[in-house]
């Protein structure tokens, strides 16, 4: 008695219930557990079923030889207890600490719209109409949450979003820093790897899993998170295939209700149901969604659109017109993200729609030295730690601008950039305690020279390039 009252006493402390081996119930909906190992435990509902099954049985175990059975062994429950996942035991929840919770989300305490997007300023560059939305949006859902629980005949529905801009415009990292600046769990997961269930890939439901990861397996906090599925353009609709399209259409029917609000039964630690891995209910009423994809090929479907005004005249406009328009995706419509392959039944639950532009040299420069945690602060962290002041021309930073523009791949083209003329110094700088200050110039940048470096009460030198 003594050694299970200590083993409750320890399931208390730890703040997880046990579940049940055979059904995957927890402690909380299926009653008192009975412990085979450790870890291994099973309801009295499955043990009271599996001693049934036995008691039916005409067969006489005590008469078999199992000796002369050389393929058949007896179950080891020590081997059983060690193919168990990890994350077996689920989140427990007091019934004072659920209260508690409802009541911690406060109207009052949700950041105003100007304030979310204040804290978005200093982190991201430009796209100033996306970062209003994106606050308002936010805004709007947690005051939504927060006054669910009055008693309404208006009832406020979700404002799920979705966000579409080309490779390296911001997408993720603006999800990542809203999540961190009103410090709720965030899940992000890819669109690619979804495919519809019973499928290799992952379930629909393991979105939900990352999530409820991110809370520490609490299912109130997890019902509060925000959800961001990047690559959602990869789930649009396969055109002329005679192929059951597994990772398509078939996903965004799969997403509806996920998308709308529903209880969902989702696999804890893992990213599908199986026999080992014990599962949760989950209800995404209150889950804010924010979808983002690139559509690559979206820019020439609303090309097409603008241009059928085109024709013989004066007042024609030309076919070229926007071929060279860099943010031809502000014109986009609902009717254009449809041809492109998604449904209407999954628009419709993405009320909210809006874009990022393209970076031009002027943001990438901007990029380089103006948010919190720039990449040229970085690098000065990181040489100031030797002692060592790590300075960038004007001239330098647009001449970074320029390469990266070329190489089309947004803001993630700076920082391939720099790791590769800041190799040397980073190799070289150690060697030479007596060096103060290094000056990255456009030379160097375009392998005509090297950096300026400056010795301790010594006037500036150039080092060989």
């Amino acid at each position: 008695m003594d050694i299970e009252n200590k083993e409750e006493q320890q399931v208390e402390e730890s703040g997880y219930e046990d579940v049940c081996f055979v059904c995957h119930r927890p402690e909380s909906k299926a009653g008192k557990m009975i412990h085979l190992t450790k870890d291994i435990c099973i309801c009295s509902e499955c043990m009271q079923k599996t001693m049934d099954m036995m008691s039916k049985g005409n067969v006489d175990y005590s008469k078999m030889d199992f000796s002369k059975m050389p393929n058949i062994s007896m179950i080891n429950l020590s081997d059983l207890q060690n193919m168990i996942p990890k994350r077996q035991k689920v989140k427990r929840k007091a019934a004072e600490e659920k209260k508690e919770a409802k009541k911690s989300l406060d109207i009052r305490a949700i950041p105003a719209p100007h304030k979310i997007k204040e804290s978005l300023d200093e982190y991201v560059i430009g796209q100033e109409k996306a970062k209003k939305i994106i606050s308002v949006a936010v805004y709007n859902h947690y005051k939504r949450v927060a006054a669910g629980a009055q008693a309404d005949d208006i009832e406020i529905e979700k404002s799920n979003m979705l966000m579409i801009g080309p490779t390296g415009s911001g997408k993720t990292y603006l999800v990542k820093t809203l999540a961190r600046l009103l410090d709720v769990p965030l899940a992000i997961a890819d669109a690619t790897s979804l495919t519809e269930a019973g499928y290799i890939g992952d379930d629909i439901e393991s979105v939900l899993s990352k999530l409820l990861a991110a809370a520490d397996n609490d299912v109130e906090k997890a019902e509060r998170g925000i959800v961001f599925i990047d690559e959602i353009d990869k789930i649009a609709k396969k055109k002329n295939t005679n192929q059951r399209d597994v990772s398509g259409e078939s996903v965004q029917q799969g997403m509806l209700k996920l998308l709308e609000g529903a209880e969902l039964e989702v696999p804890v630690g893992a990213n599908s149901k199986n026999a080992m891995v014990p599962l949760e209910t989950i209800n995404t009423k209150n889950i804010l969604f924010i979808c983002g994809g690139a559509f690559p090929d979206l820019q020439n479907i609303i090309k097409s659109r603008l241009n059928k005004s085109s024709s013989i005249g004066f007042r024609a406009d030309l076919k070229d017109k926007y071929d060279h328009d860099k943010n031809l995706l502000r014109k986009v419509t609902v009717e254009d993200i449809r041809n492109f392959g998604m449904i209407p039944e999954f628009i419709g639950r993405l009320p909210i729609i809006f874009t990022l532009d393209a970076l031009d040299e002027e943001m990438m420069v901007q990029v380089l030295k103006e948010p919190k945690n720039a990449i040229l602060k970085q690098y000065q962290k990181l040489l100031a730690l030797d002692e060592v002041k790590l300075t960038f021309t004007d001239d330098a930073l647009m001449a970074i601008a320029k390469k990266a523009m070329e190489k089309d791949t947004g803001a993630r083209a700076l920082r391939a950039i720099i790791e590769e003329f800041m190799m040397d110094i980073m190799y070289e700088i150690p060697k030479d305690d007596n060096i103060g200050q290094v000056t990255i110039t456009e030379d160097y940048i375009e392998h005509r020279g090297g950096p300026v470096i400056t010795m301790r009460g010594v006037p500036a030198l150039g080092m060989q390039g």
